[in-house]
């Protein structure tokens, strides 16, 4: 890249934010040439209008926490920084205009401040509202609000040849999916801040289990703000629902389901140190899969066969969305053969697959997640 390249960023940017790529600023082991880091939505379609002028492949970069999930970049010329797209603005009534850059941790943080809160807890703790939305990544308070992306009313991104646009979809729904670009603000719906929250635990052992005691929940109709299952494949399972509300409604409505999850239930003021994060690291092969609860047990058993192994599943088991982590140095053929072979059985079940994370040298090789199958 010449530098005259570097000064156009640098115009549109501003000194010092724009420069040449470090080791730091990779997407799936491919090194940037560039990172621009604009301050504003017309800063941003300024950089992607250069960047279409010159041919330059970008990727979008918030905290950088899931930006080797999907399909690894075949080049890499630039970075776009969505730091400096910053803030929160019109949150007095029942919605918030975010700033895509905006660490989602600092929303909450400003929210609860008025008694409110976004009702999404993504597994990345540095997650930002772009990347979150971009990925449609979601904690286990999808199983009573849904993903973030349901609880998007419109969305304001620049495309891929610098064009500005908002997208309210139908239903009041953004067609997030479809975005071919950068997403630079988003105005999502608020709940209020519950008064107590109680987690209700119980171990388990296999998927088959944890639906049994799922559907005692339903019987009860109780309604829990999330359900999750942990299955680490060594042993030491747990299923675990959180309840929200008032102080003594959540207190009255955890002892009931202790009671009838039995003697081995645990209340606890404090979720269980697994909840809420993710079963992997960067190094390993994984499986974000959607299906029905009570259809589970049959994908995990799929797993089991077509690995030889019993693989690790952590997720919503009120919902059915879970990742499962497959065994580590599989070579990209079978890593291929086993997600055909799960796809089969969800191809029944009217479930999906996505490969969202591998290893650098494996992602090119497999069928990685595109943007449209993380939705």
């Amino acid at each position: 890249m010449g530098d005259s390249l570097l000064d156009a960023f640098v115009d549109i940017c501003g000194p010092g934010l724009a420069r040449p790529g470090r080791a730091t600023d990779q997407v799936a082991g491919r090194r940037a040439e560039l990172v621009a880091v604009p301050a504003t939505t017309g800063a941003v379609a300024e950089s992607l209008r250069l960047a279409a002028e010159r041919e330059l492949s970008f990727r979008a970069r918030g905290s950088g926490s899931k930006i080797d999930w999907g399909t690894p970049p075949a080049t890499l010329n630039l970075i776009l920084d969505t730091g400096r797209l910053n803030g929160m603005w019109n949150h007095s009534g029942a919605t918030a205009v975010l700033a895509a850059g905006t660490p989602v941790s600092a929303v909450q943080a400003a929210l609860a401040l008025r008694g409110r809160r976004l009702a999404v807890d993504p597994p990345s703790a540095s997650a930002t509202v772009g990347g979150m939305l971009a990925t449609n990544e979601s904690g286990p308070l999808r199983h009573r609000f849904g993903s973030a992306a349901t609880q998007t009313v419109s969305v304001e991104y620049v495309s891929a040849d610098g064009v500005t646009a908002e997208s309210d979809g139908e239903d009041g729904r953004p067609g997030l999916a479809e975005i071919d670009g950068v997403i630079t603000s988003a105005v999502m719906r608020l709940e209020p801040l519950p008064a107590a929250r109680l987690w209700v635990g119980r171990p388990v052992t296999t998927p088959a289990e944890a639906s049994e005691l799922v559907a005692q929940v339903v019987l009860q109709e109780q309604e829990p703000s999330a359900i999750e299952v942990d299955l680490p494949g060594t042993g030491g399972g747990m299923l675990a629902l959180l309840l929200e509300g008032g102080a003594d409604e959540a207190r009255a409505s955890a002892e009931k389901i202790a009671q009838v999850w039995g003697g081995e239930s645990v209340i606890a003021p404090a979720a269980p140190l697994w909840w809420g994060r993710y079963p992997f690291g960067r190094e390993d092969v994984v499986l974000r899969i959607s299906v029905r609860p009570r259809d589970l047990t049959a994908v995990a058993l799929a797993l089991r066969d077509s690995t030889g192994a019993v693989v690790p599943i952590r997720g919503s088991a009120g919902v059915g969305t879970v990742h499962a982590v497959l065994p580590r140095g599989l070579t990209a053929v079978r890593v291929t053969e086993i997600v055909e072979a799960v796809r089969q059985v969800l191809l029944a079940r009217r479930g999906k697959l996505a490969v969202v994370s591998a290893p650098a040298a494996l992602a090119s090789e497999i069928g990685m997640a595109g943007r449209r199958e993380l939705f």
